[in-house]
């Protein structure tokens, strides 16, 4: 036969702890800070300034006579009514008299300024005084107010005592549920006292619905864990809970055990209160005898007063030198910085003017001789009229215009982008559409070549990106991907299946491919640019290094998986439009 006496014994004693929860001492600063300013801002109404003296002082039955004094009075502003109301009712509530404090708290108006505090209270008296709906609509309130808030209360206890009136309603699944949001919040401020109630009530409620099986392993939680807190109380309870258990499962020798072990918290705590009481009148010893010395130390003071002026006048002087030093001394260093970032910015400027000029003196001229040399022979052909040779110098000639202007190209641009003139502007597109753009382009190219080409990126996919400078990009992936493929090869683009906010847009061609030493110096973040790779080829390396920069001022990534004759994978990582933008 199960005893169901247990839950009675044991959540009430968890009920008033929880309802009444004690608040961090950080939050309720908020509640005394704004106090203090009142009794400062109305330091005139005397009978108002002593009731929040005495508030403060928690010094209850002279917070309610000067406040009552206070409401007597004609012509009070609303604001001196609400915090006289809310004075008397906590007093009340403080004082064990629940249904008074009720009727204060009903007189504070909704402008209030911890209003939500009223209805909290509210909510604590009702669950009190087993009046449970309303203690649920008031807690509710609470539970609604708006997250961006600082309240100098636990949502977790909010949960708990939602929790407690559900279940004295018998609405066990909503107790359930509130008892869960609790324990996890309990749990997250590592809030050992609370998690062990929590523990407790949660028990009790499986217990009532005979759900033991359920009920059990909270009790041994809640046991275990009052092991690790210095509450006797909780100790005590916790014991006598498993006592009951093992009652009910007919284990009678261990159910004693945790009946002795009841007796022992029992007793001691009956010493703690002892103790306590007998340090209460300690202290309150010790405040008098520290008022006195206090007194002494005050007329003390005064003697010292005009010697300690005349210190500071001093002091003051002195330290307004030694502040005027140290300003000038900051200004000299501030001045010296922004000259030596001036001057930063001044090398790194010729350092790319010097680039500019080797790229224009060397790359160009070299372009420019082979296209020269090219139209001599083609002018020789000509005579000649050797139409197969005249046409390999033709496509040869294109080739070479084709790479010098791809090469001016990327001059500008990359000038552009050192300089900061280049325009940017991200925003949400149609990936494939660009594609397709920059395919038409270079289709004529991959035709000389009979090369393959294939956009597999699906056509719903969106990108966030500066469309201008993934054009870029694209533009000289693709060229490189043509200009080391070899006739009839494969080019393809399309997109890796990834999960997070990115996707990895995949340029992939089956050409000569790249060494390993090649594939690291193109992934380097050195601002040098790369040497030719090939004597044949038009290429600075310039392209790669604008890639690179364009990317990485994409948010994106650059990356490369290649083996030598088997093919080359340029590998762009690019954010995805989300779904709500």
């Amino acid at each position: 036969m199960k005893f169901k006496i247990t839950f009675l014994i044991f959540l009430l004693p968890l009920l008033f702890p929880f309802s009444l929860f004690p608040q961090k001492k950080a939050n309720s600063e908020l509640l005394h800070t704004e106090i203090r300013k009142k009794g400062i801002q109305y330091k005139g109404e005397v009978n108002f300034y002593k009731a929040q003296s005495f508030f403060l002082k928690k010094n209850w039955d002279s917070t309610l006579v000067y406040s009552m004094k206070q409401l007597s009075l004609k012509d009070n502003k609303d604001e001196i009514q609400d915090f006289c109301h809310y004075f008397r009712a906590f007093s009340f509530k403080n004082k064990k008299l629940p249904i008074e404090a009720r009727k204060e708290f009903n007189l504070v108006s909704d402008k209030f300024l911890f209003y939500y505090k009223v209805r909290l209270y509210l909510g604590e008296i009702s669950l009190e005084l087993n009046d449970y709906q309303n203690a649920i609509k008031y807690f509710e309130e609470i539970e609604r107010l708006p997250e961006k808030e600082i309240y100098d209360f636990k949502k977790g206890a909010v949960y708990h005592n939602l929790g407690i009136s559900y279940l004295l309603l018998n609405k066990f699944e909503k107790a359930e549920a509130y008892f869960s949001k609790g324990t996890e919040l309990f749990k997250i401020e590592k809030d050992t006292t609370s998690l062990i109630g929590s523990y407790m009530n949660i028990a009790n409620l499986y217990y009532e619905q005979y759900k033991d099986n359920l009920a059990i392993p909270y009790f041994e939680k809640a046991y275990l864990l009052s092991k690790k807190t210095k509450s006797f109380e909780l100790k005590q309870n916790a014991a006598m809970n498993m006592a009951v258990v093992e009652e009910n499962r007919k284990n009678l020798p261990l159910a004693l055990q945790y009946r002795k072990e009841y007796e022992t918290w029992k007793d001691s705590l009956n010493d703690q209160n002892k103790v306590w009481a007998i340090a209460e009148l300690e202290k309150k010893f010790t405040v008098k005898q520290k008022q006195k010395e206090i007194n002494i130390l005050e007329a003390e003071n005064k003697l010292k007063i005009a010697e300690r002026n005349g210190f500071l006048y001093s002091s003051l002087f002195l330290l307004l030198l030694f502040m005027t030093g140290i300003y000038l001394y900051r200004q000299k260093i501030r001045s010296n910085k922004i000259i030596l970032s001036q001057k930063i910015e001044l090398d790194s400027l010729n350092a790319t003017k010097d680039q500019l000029f080797s790229i224009v003196s060397h790359d160009l001229r070299s372009s420019v001789s082979a296209l020269k040399m090219s139209n001599t022979k083609l002018l020789d052909h000509l005579e000649s009229k050797n139409f197969d040779e005249l046409d390999k110098l033709l496509h040869n000639n294109s080739a070479i215009a084709n790479g010098t202007y791809n090469l001016l190209d990327n001059l500008l641009n990359w000038a552009l982008l050192q300089t900061k003139q280049i325009y940017f502007q991200k925003e949400s597109f149609h990936l494939f559409s660009i594609i397709q753009q920059i395919e038409y382009n270079y289709r004529p190219l991959m035709l000389d070549k009979d090369i393959k080409f294939e956009n597999s990126v699906p056509s719903g996919i969106f990108v966030y990106a500066d469309p201008g400078s993934l054009k870029i990009i694209l533009r000289n992936l693709l060229d490189n991907a043509i200009k080391f493929s070899k006739e009839k090869d494969m080019i393809s683009i399309y997109i890796r299946i990834s999960e997070d906010d990115y996707c990895h847009l995949v340029v992939e061609d089956s050409g000569r491919g790249i060494s390993k030493k090649m594939k690291e110096e193109l992934l380097s973040d050195s601002a040098l640019l790369s040497k030719k790779r090939d004597d044949e080829k038009i290429g600075t390396g310039l392209g790669m290094q604008l890639c690179k920069s364009l990317i990485k001022k994409n948010d994106g990534k650059l990356m490369i998986e290649s083996e030598e004759e088997k093919g080359t994978k340029m590998i762009v990582q690019l954010q995805k439009t989300k779904k709500n933008e």
